[in-house]
């Protein structure tokens, strides 16, 4: 008898609408094929059935194809990744669990333009995600609100097979970015974070820019690039200016505000909509479970991987330097 109770029955029929460059893409750069998917979601089911730590899961075709794509469509690494996934979520459930667009907390940050999906997919079909950390009040929200904003938006994103094909692309605009951004975070929250997302995230990240970093974010942008593998830090670009990162995007991705055509207002109700829609499929991500007491020794697994050991504040290394 399975231990893990699914999500859906394993004689799910997959169905997609992805767009035959799509497909073309998904062979040449994740090995992806008809048989190859099938076979491989036959095998994470039947892993996830077995295991004896997770008790509940989801196991449709768009959630588990999350992992495959992400992993090229190695099984065991696809299979490590969803155990790292559901163990994540809950030994740092103050940052990825309960989340809630009605939170008002949530809806505030959502509202003043900290982070946004753009509209416009890139030359190469990624979706760019924009983050405006100097719009974000580092005195009325805490680091668990920031934390909290990125898991919802994430979530509300990775079951789209063309972000799964495509992968994402970001831009990162500094500009506003004060002390009270640098230390609300510590170093040892900051290092689990960033292992978070390069680790533990089901997502292809493929470029990460940067703008308008003032001296003062120095710190943290250096420290941060020095935990990325080897193969994130080749994906970062630092950009002087608006101007040097049109460059590397058309305008026409852009908010009004950046030289593009669709005013940032917009492109902010466009989310809002998107996780008004999202919000039960979301929250329902809560009622999956990993037995991190069952023996299996994840948590301790995962605290090492993550790394907890380093201390101290931005505000202290700032003042050190």
């Amino acid at each position: 008898m399975s231990s893990a109770e699914v999500a859906c029955p394993q004689e799910e029929l997959y169905k997609s609408d992805v767009t035959p460059q799509a497909k073309e893409i998904a062979l040449k750069e994740l090995r992806e094929d008809d048989l190859i998917r099938e076979q491989s979601l036959e095998q994470m089911r039947d892993w996830i059935s077995k295991h004896p730590a997770i008790k509940k899961c989801r196991t449709d075709s768009p959630f588990l194809l999350r992992f495959l794509r992400t992993k090229k469509f190695s099984v065991p690494q696809a299979c490590s990744l969803l155990e790292k996934y559901l163990a994540t979520r809950q030994i740092y459930s103050r940052w990825f669990r309960n989340l809630n667009y009605d939170d008002p907390v949530i809806q505030e940050i959502i509202n003043c333009g900290y982070l946004v999906p753009l509209p416009c997919r890139d030359s190469q079909n990624r979706l760019v995600i924009m983050a405006c950390p100097g719009r974000f009040d580092p005195y009325k929200y805490t680091t668990e609100d920031m934390a909290r904003t990125h898991a919802l938006v994430s979530e509300c994103l990775m079951d789209d097979e063309m972000n799964q094909i495509y992968g994402y692309a970001y831009i990162n605009d500094y500009s506003n970015l004060s002390m009270g951004h640098i230390s609300m975070w510590s170093i040892s929250d900051l290092k689990v974070m960033v292992n978070c997302l390069q680790s533990v995230s089901p997502m292809r990240h493929k470029e990460n820019h940067f703008i308008n970093i003032p001296s003062i974010g120095k710190h943290l942008v250096d420290f941060v690039f020095s935990l990325l593998n080897e193969k994130l830090r080749k994906r970062v670009y630092i950009h002087k200016s608006i101007d040097e990162l049109k460059d590397s995007f058309s305008p026409s991705v852009l908010p009004r505000e950046y030289g593009g055509e669709i005013p940032l207002a917009d492109i902010v109700n466009n989310l809002k909509k998107k996780l008004q829609a999202a919000k039960e499929s979301t929250l329902a991500l809560d009622d999956m479970h990993i037995d991190l007491d069952c023996g299996y020794k994840l948590e301790g697994l995962m605290q090492e991987e993550l790394g907890t050991g380093a201390t101290g504040s931005f505000r202290k290394l700032e003042l050190q330097r």
